[in-house]
């Protein structure tokens, strides 16, 4: 009985991601999710910041948009030999983060055209998410679903990934317990990486999914 709630929960939650949970009729998690809100903090404007503004310089080499998602505050993105981002976003008194590295694909295309021996650009997006998974899992095999056609539209992306995982205890990670990481690749453009960490697969996860699912995408041709 325990291993089939858990099966649920993670259905669930890759389903919540893709945007079609509120579809879904469950009634006990959308009791929970109907309670009324605790009031937000107020959070403060982050687009003076240098670590935004050197964010902000990766989405327009990548030709990616970029919605702060209200409820949500900066802090200070990992950037070590293990884990390499480029911005990260917290729910104050929350156990929930969000961590983005967004990458061009031009200069990779642009030496791929000198030689074509190399791997094809537009595929590294698989690599860079299994690296990353095994990275905050210790494990090369992780649960991994490929995005539908219909939500990578959402996003104007070609091709993506989504990984549920259980991390190891790592200082790195502030000792979260779980995450969802999600790759998306443009074509010819660039790649998107986010990953968001809780300590419960619970509905509040969900619901904080949800409130940041469409802060990224690829910017119309």
């Amino acid at each position: 009985m325990k291993q089939i709630k858990y099966i649920l929960l993670q259905f669930m939650l890759f389903l919540c991601f893709t945007g079609v949970f509120a579809q879904v009729k469950h009634p006990q998690y959308i009791a929970k999710l109907k309670r009324k809100p605790a009031a937000a903090q107020p959070v403060k404007s982050i687009k003076g910041t240098e670590q935004f503004k050197a964010f902000s310089q990766l989405l327009a080499s990548a030709n990616v948009a970029f919605t702060p998602p209200i409820g949500f505050r900066e802090i200070p993105a990992i950037n070590n030999e293990d884990f390499s981002f480029d911005y990260a976003l917290e729910i104050p008194g929350q156990e929930f983060e969000i961590w983005f590295q967004v990458k061009s694909l031009r200069e990779n295309w642009l030496s791929y055209e000198r030689n074509h021996e190399q791997e094809n650009p537009d595929s590294s997006y698989l690599k860079m998410g299994q690296a990353q998974a095994s990275a905050f899992t210790g494990e090369q095999s992780n649960f991994v679903r490929a995005i539908p056609a219909n939500v990578l539209a959402r996003y104007k992306a070609d091709a993506g990934k989504s990984y549920l995982l259980n991390l190891l205890d790592l200082p790195e990670t502030k000792h979260y317990k779980y995450a969802l990481l999600i790759t998306l690749q443009r074509n010819h453009t660039g790649t998107i990486m986010a990953v968001c960490f809780t300590n419960e697969k619970d509905p509040e996860f969900f619901k904080n999914i949800d409130k940041a699912s469409n802060c990224l995408k690829f910017k119309p041709h």
